[in-house]
C-alpha cells in the first residue's frame, strides 16, 4: 500500500505526539505562519514533504551534539 502524501489537520496533530494542536495549526494558517498547506475546498492538506522541510528548518542542534559529531568524524 503506498504512503499518502497529504496529512489532515488531526493527523499532523498525531505525526507531533500532540505538541501541535488543531486549532494552533488553524491559527497559523490564519496568520500564514507555520508548515505549509494546501486548501481545495473546505480539506486542508499538508504535504509530507512540506512538513519534513519545514521539521528541518526548525531543526536545533546542540553544542554537545557537534562535539559528538566531531569525534565520532575523528575515530573513523
Amino acid at each position: 500500500m503506498s504512503e499518502s502524501k497529504f496529512l489532515t489537520p488531526e493527523e499532523v496533530t498525531e505525526r507531533y505526539r500532540g505538541g501541535v494542536s488543531v486549532g494552533t495549526l488553524r491559527n497559523w494558517r490564519a496568520m500564514k505562519i507555520g508548515p505549509s498547506f494546501v486548501k481545495i475546498g473546505k480539506a486542508v492538506l499538508y504535504p509530507i514533504q512540506e512538513l519534513e522541510a519545514w521539521d528541518e528548518r526548525n531543526r536545533v542542534q546542540c553544542g554537545a551534539s557537534k562535539r559528538l559529531d566531531t569525534r565520532v568524524g575523528d575515530q573513523a
